[in-house]
């Protein structure tokens, strides 16, 4: 890829990490200026969907492998996955110079409506508004739990780096709630990451 202001050639923005724990071992690799090919094995099929709808939205090349121990729950590798996966993007986008930064998108799925707005602000910080309906039976077999979704934010966020505001304004179906949630924060990573040029945007002078 090139600069938008000079033309000269950009390093790529691209990392691979991998986690291993007693629970859990991760790997995810992230190119920032994909075409949007991805690919999520976590042995929770709904996670798996979510995953590649983050990517497929957000313009990333993203693969994600995970092992875990799904007999106790999936606790551990969907917040797994999170901390990876947030590790691997803030690699990826370096000192963050001439990034757009600030993004903010409204994405409906049929009856849900979900508010996102993101900034590469070097500050971790969810506020996280989505309510699932009590009675919402978990997803897929073997089942991710619809409450395990703000773990993910949350992990996702923290070692990231990005501020995430997700608010509900409409919704009852669970699965369309958390699908429009992903694809929302997908579509404002894809806005905020963009090069305009120039420095780093803080007064600071990092992010």
């Amino acid at each position: 890829m090139t600069s938008p202001l000079t033309g000269a050639p950009v390093t790529t923005r691209f990392a691979e990490r991998s986690r291993t724990t007693k629970e859990t071992s991760v790997s995810v690799s992230l190119e920032v200026d994909g075409s949007g090919r991805s690919s999520a094995a976590t042995g929770l099929p709904f996670f798996d969907h979510m995953l590649a709808q983050l990517g497929r939205h957000a313009g990333f090349d993203l693969n994600v492998t995970a092992t875990g121990d799904l007999e106790v729950d999936a606790h551990h590798t969907v917040e797994d996955t999170g901390i990876l996966l947030g590790e691997t993007l803030r690699q990826a986008l370096g000192d963050k110079a001439g990034v757009r930064r600030f993004a903010s998108i409204s994405v409906p799925l049929d009856e849900a409506l979900v508010e996102v707005a993101v900034d590469l602000s070097g500050r971790p910080f969810l506020h996280y508004e989505l309510e699932t309906p009590p009675e919402a039976l978990p997803l897929g077999t073997p089942p991710f739990d619809p409450q395990l979704a703000e773990e993910f934010w949350r992990a996702f966020v923290t070692t990231a780096a990005l501020t995430v505001h997700l608010r509900l304004r409409s919704g009852k179906n669970a699965h369309h709630i958390l699908e429009a949630s992903l694809k929302g924060v997908a579509r404002a990573l894809r806005d905020a990451v963009k090069l305009e040029g120039g420095g780093v945007p803080s007064t600071k002078g990092v992010l």
